[in-house]
């Protein structure tokens, strides 16, 4: 076999190696909602967990809701809703939990329909450059509103401690051809991160981004 022939094997060999390797290194364990350690802390209803093994340790992400508050402001003779939205990130030791992040979002005093939840089956984990080192992925939605305009959504990504974030609206059909919304904007950790990152929150930023009525 010719000496290029042979080289060019041996680099595709020791890339798919590579790849191969990378993408061994995470693994989802099994999560059981009911059954957290006592010393994993989370604030509100519980909504979703996930759990993984990366080349940095095993982890734990929690995602939860606050209910929904309601108060009456007297001055204004108007009831107020609130709502908290929240996630943490627990690094799992031998003898203990070691908090890693925490996420924080709310609609205060809200005199409309309020909206602010995560969207379901979103909470995951991935290693989309293949560097063996977990991304953990949510995305929620909030809005105070009295009619038909949209919503802000946000897609927030945490690579060990460096938080990406993507920020927009979603879109809203007003007619069978016109919609309204859909702008999005990227933070400077997510431009300046690897693509895999913002080509995978593309993805899921499009796959919701028609406001469904019906929820």
């Amino acid at each position: 076999m010719p000496k290029v022939s042979l080289v060019i094997s041996f680099i595709s060999f020791l890339l798919l190696s590579h790849s191969f390797f990378s993408q061994s290194k995470i693994k989802t364990l099994t999560a059981d909602i009911s059954k957290l350690p006592k010393e994993a802390k989370y604030n509100g209803a519980l909504k979703e967990v996930v759990k993984w093994r990366d080349a940095s340790g095993e982890y734990l992400a929690i995602i939860s809701e606050s209910e929904e508050s309601k108060k009456i402001n007297a001055e204004a003779d108007m009831e107020e809703r609130s709502k908290q939205l929240f996630a943490v990130c627990y690094h799992i030791k031998k003898d203990s939990l070691v908090e890693k992040w925490k996420v924080f979002d709310q609609i205060s005093k809200c005199p409309f329909d309020l909206t602010i939840s995560f969207i379901q089956n979103v909470l995951q984990v991935t290693d989309l450059n293949n560097d063996g080192i977990g991304e953990v992925c949510m995305m929620y939605k909030m809005v105070c509103r009295s009619d038909v305009s949209p919503c802000d959504m946000k897609i927030i990504m945490y690579q060990g401690q460096q938080k990406f974030a993507m920020r927009g609206q979603n879109k809203v059909k007003m007619t069978e051809t016109e919609y309204f919304g859909g702008e999005y904007k990227f933070d400077k950790a997510f431009n300046e991160g690897p693509r895999e990152f913002r080509d995978f929150a593309l993805k899921l930023w499009e796959k919701n981004i028609i406001e469904n009525w019906e929820k």
